[in-house]
């Protein structure tokens, strides 16, 4: 599947549902937990459902915890960030369509420094917006282009323990590093399928160690490099068999360094080194199944959002 934009992202899926025979709504994955290797995922609870209200959403993509464990969810389509506790009880939310100070234009990717900062990716707008956390507006950085510190169609974002800020700038096949303030420091990447090349890349996570994982969505892998962009290593091929994938997306990273990656119907857990652990998952409605889940992340306890 060639990477699209959020309305094409949205229509794609909707067709790939009909050839299952499902009308496809994209809602919250559910709240699990790793346990043992033969019951891998303990469903916990969920919450949200199809709507433009408190709690609800309209194509949840990106989701990300911060230091209090509380839960923040863009919400695409209705164009804004939905804040929670971890049991879901709704907090707040901010943004409305546009292109002013706290709008948004396909917002995608989001994730929380060390401050609990939040940096929320404006793909549209070719840019990332940062807020406290309480959603007021706090700076921006970024426009349509292929120079340092522009963007074209950007996705995936995440923030080391230094807040540095890595950006997957996706049409550009290319991350970017700033630091918490936007001022550009390094990028890496390229279009193609050697190391450290992507097609298409999407999700981005960072371990304790500062090492970045990026999912290279087209080329079906997963890319570990070191904070400064030096390549490391990878896993992955196309295939539906453990440790290979169809439609990855999204990524997290434990405080064990092991590495969650959403995977089409599924999430599939490996360590540090990709060398595959367990995975969990169905096609369904029902509860620990899902309907392409997207976005990932955990809280300070290793539960899994």
């Amino acid at each position: 599947m060639n990477h699209l934009n959020p309305a094409q992202k949205l229509a794609a899926r909707t067709r790939v549902g009909s050839v299952f025979g499902l009308f496809l709504l994209a809602s919250l994955p559910a709240l699990v937990t790793p346990s043992r290797a033969d019951n891998p995922a303990t469903y916990l609870f969920q919450w949200g459902s199809s709507g433009t209200g408190t709690g609800q959403f309209d194509y949840p993509d990106g989701i990300a915890v911060d230091g209090g464990n509380n839960v923040y969810v863009v919400d695409l389509d209705n164009y804004r960030v939905e804040k929670f506790d971890r049991n879901g009880n709704y907090l707040r939310q901010w943004g409305s369509p546009g292109t002013g100070n706290g709008q948004f234009e396909g917002p995608q990717g989001i994730a929380v420094d060390n401050s609990n900062n939040v940096y929320v990716v404006d793909s549209n707008n070719s840019r990332v917006e940062k807020f406290d956390r309480n959603g007021n507006y706090l700076r921006q950085w970024g426009r349509q282009g292929t120079s340092n510190g522009q963007f074209d169609f950007p996705d995936g974002i995440a923030v080391d323990s230094g807040n540095n800020v890595y950006v997957v700038d996706t049409y550009n096949f290319r991350i970017e590093k700033f630091d918490s303030n936007g001022n550009y420091l390094t990028q890496w990447g390229g279009p193609g399928t050697g190391n450290g090349q992507f097609e298409s890349p999407d999700g981005i996570a960072v371990d304790s160690s500062n090492n970045v994982y990026v999912v290279d969505t087209d080329n079906f892998r997963i890319e570990k490099f070191d904070g400064n962009g030096n390549y490391l290593t990878q896993w992955g091929s196309q295939g539906y068999g453990n440790s290979q994938f169809q439609s990855p997306v999204g990524i997290a990273v434990d405080s064990n360094n092991n590495v969650y990656v959403v995977d089409l119907l599924r999430v599939q857990k490996f360590d540090g080194n990709g060398n595959y652990l367990t995975q969990w998952g169905s096609q369904g409605y029902a509860n620990g199944q899902f309907d392409y889940p997207d976005g990932i992340a955990l809280d300070g306890s290793g539960n899994v959002f």
